[in-house]
């Protein structure tokens, strides 16, 4: 199927999440510009209403003085100035109490006109706002200022207001569109290489760009997908490197195993000596063994490359004395001499055991009978030392890196039995734990292995007496 096909059956789980950003992203904008234009509104409003206000309450004020100033000058030239500075509004005095009016028709609040004290009222009629004030001496004077206009442009204020928060709705719903596209950009373009991971099987980088947090988040994938590809390797590495080595044992089984066949179906068997028999009964048995034990160290490195249990604390010297014990149960004829302080740390105990069981072994293996392995644990304030020096021939420096890879054998070695992968196991295990292992020159001449066990957490509050007892 092509590809075009591949990406229109795929479904596109990006979608939802970049129509939600949209979503979120124009209902904030619209809100904010709709929250905005009403208290713009209101904001508007008030104050040309209080400007109307103040204006027509200032002109009732000025025409009072006017008409208190007056000194016998003809009331009806007062208002019909006054009309004429203030076109758009009304006026009507009356001089006295129950006096009619003079000047324009000006509906008046009863309040203003039954002789009552002094007041200042102001009432509307319909689109006109009156404003009525009347003095001690009887004086009453209105002025009316028709608001048609005002409510006129209250409504264009309004319209002009809602046409603004459609824009912005309509700006809010692209800008939103916008933002999604460019947040989700990086999202897609990390999806397609999980999804290339997917398909192809490649686990190459993604390019990362600025530092935010989907730089941050592209460096972790990466992190991951490198993760990944090392642990690729290390698996194809150890299938090839293990059906490199269980060739050997096992062309070699099947040959002698051929021959007794064949002795046996051509009735030879009687014919060869006794000798030859058990030598090749004692071939077959030794394969056996180095095939077994060659599986059993393979398993126990793929569990290790994949097993991360969680850990607990776990007493190191008794571990250590557990592998001495069965490793000297496995070489009686090589004395094991052990002193370990009380040390504990996190750890997963059964993978930690497997670390110093192989050294202990590999320390024994080139032990000669009689010879002495010497073990010990010295704990620190915040650290912890553990020496294993044997008896042996030592290794040289310059093979000192290679001894840790897997299935590596030295020249001298590969006459004795062992698969090679003892001291990878150790290493790795070590490592994951926080361990370093070097190895230097015993006092003897023979190999020194030392480990350092950085940061746990010891404790020398241990009640139990510390293991200092020499096994011979």
């Amino acid at each position: 199927m092509s590809t075009e096909g591949e990406t229109l059956l795929r479904p596109d789980h990006s979608s939802p999440v970049r129509g939600k950003i949209a979503a979120f992203a124009g209902a904030g904008v619209a809100v904010a510009v709709g929250a905005t234009a009403v208290l713009a509104y209101f904001a508007v409003f008030d104050a040309m209403e209080e400007h109307e206000l103040s204006s027509l309450n200032s002109r009732t004020v000025a025409l009072t003085r006017q008409v208190q100033e007056a000194d016998g000058e003809a009331l009806e030239g007062i208002v019909d100035k006054f009309r004429a500075d203030n076109p758009w509004y009304r006026a009507a005095v009356s001089p006295a109490e129950h006096a009619a009016f003079i000047g324009d028709p000006v509906q008046v609040d009863q309040m203003a006109r039954d002789g009552d004290p002094a007041n200042w009222s102001r009432i509307e009629f319909g689109d006109e706002m009156v404003s009525v004030l009347r003095d001690d001496d009887g004086t009453t004077v209105a002025v009316a200022h028709n608001r048609s206009d005002f409510a006129h442009l209250k409504s264009r204020l309004k319209a002009t207001l809602a046409g603004i928060v459609g824009f912005g709705t309509l700006l809010a719903a692209l800008t939103g569109s916008v933002i999604a596209r460019a947040t989700m950009r990086p999202v897609g373009r990390l999806r397609r290489a999980v999804d290339r991971v997917s398909t192809e099987g490649t686990l190459e980088p993604i390019d990362v760009a600025g530092g935010d947090e989907y730089a941050k988040l592209t460096e972790s994938l990466n992190a991951m997908m490198e993760t990944l590809n090392e642990s690729r390797v290390r698996q194809a590495q150890l299938v090839a490197d293990a059906g490199h080595e269980l060739r050997t044992p096992l062309t070699s089984m099947r040959t002698n195993i051929e021959l007794l066949i064949m002795l046996h179906r051509s009735g030879r068997v009687a014919q060869v000596p006794v000798e030859e028999l058990d030598e090749l009964e004692k071939d077959v048995n030794a394969q056996m063994e180095e095939l077994s034990s060659l599986i059993g160290d393979v398993v126990d490195l793929a569990r290790e490359d994949d097993l991360h249990k969680e850990f607990e604390p776990v007493r190191l010297d008794s571990v250590l004395a557990e592998a001495v014990t069965r490793v000297q149960r496995r070489r009686p004829d090589v004395k094991f001499r052990f002193r370990a302080d009380p040390w504990v740390m996190d750890a997963d105990r059964a993978a930690l055991s497997r670390a110093p069981v192989n050294l202990l072994d590999n320390a024994a293996k080139w032990s000669p009978p009689g010879g002495v392995v010497r073990v010990s644990l010295r704990a620190a304030k915040h650290s912890a030392v553990l020496i294993i020096d044997d008896s042996g021939p030592g290794i040289p420096p310059e093979e000192r890196d290679n001894v840790f890879e897997r299935f590596y054998r030295a020249p001298e070695s590969r006459s004795m039995p062992g698969s090679g992968l003892g001291l990878a196991i150790a290493r790795q295990v070590l490592e994951r734990h926080g361990a370093t292992i070097s190895i230097g020159d015993s006092d003897d001449g023979g190999t020194r292995i030392r480990v350092l066990f950085p940061a746990a957490h010891s404790d020398h509050s241990v009640t139990t007496t510390m293991k200092d007892y020499w096994k011979r």
